[in-house]
Parts: structure tokens; C-alpha cells; sequence
């Protein structure tokens, strides 16, 4: 595989290696958003959100599109969508297996 896949793989994840960054894409997947709509649904303050956002727009996972004093924040690809839900359905999977698990362990004798 081409090392330079690789590195922006490996970059584009660490811009996602944040609960808040995550959190405010699932935010992006239902809509565009100013700071202040982000900030309100996430009960969060200003400069955590936007120090956030800061990341993924360095990063190239969203952008910003100034409307008047606020600027509007969206996905820069709708791919991102797909992959919150695979990852989501990576994580039931995973919960679904130590369930299992569990219950093996709970019948055993």
C-alpha cells in the first residue's frame, strides 16, 4: 500500500481520536452548525468547542463558511456519515460478542 495512504489514514484517525471531536461529527452528520448550535447541544463551553473544531478544520474534516458574524460549520465529506455508522456497528458487534461471553461464563457450573 502507498506510504502516503497510510500516513493520511493515520493522520485523518488522530483527528478523530478526540470524544468531543466525535461527538460534534455525529452533530455535523445531522446538519450544518454555528459554534454557538454546537455549543448548546453539546452543553459544552466555547473554547473547548471551537479549540475541537479547530482540529478537524486543520485536519481537513470540516469547514467553516462565514454567514454574517457566525460561520457554519459542515462535514467536508459525507463518507464521514458511513463511517461513524460502521464504526457504531463495529462497537455493537463488540458488545454483542462479550455478552455472549458473559452468558457462556453464567451457564458454565
Amino acid at each position: 500500500m502507498n506510504p502516503n495512504i497510510q500516513q493520511f489514514k493515520a493522520e485523518f484517525f488522530k483527528a478523530l481520536a478526540h470524544p468531543m471531536r466525535i461527538r460534534i461529527l455525529e452533530v455535523l452528520c445531522e446538519g450544518d452548525k454555528t459554534v454557538n448550535e454546537l455549543q448548546t447541544i453539546l452543553g459544552s463551553e466555547g473554547s473547548a468547542v471551537s479549540q475541537q473544531l479547530a482540529v478537524l478544520r486543520n485536519k481537513n474534516v470540516v469547514y467553516g463558511i462565514k454567514e454574517g458574524t457566525s460561520v457554519i460549520y459542515s462535514l467536508r465529506d459525507p463518507l464521514i456519515r458511513d463511517l461513524l455508522a460502521v464504526t457504531k456497528q463495529i462497537f455493537d458487534n463488540h458488545l454483542v460478542d462479550a455478552i455472549s461471553l458473559l452468558e457462556v461464563i453464567r451457564n458454565e457450573p
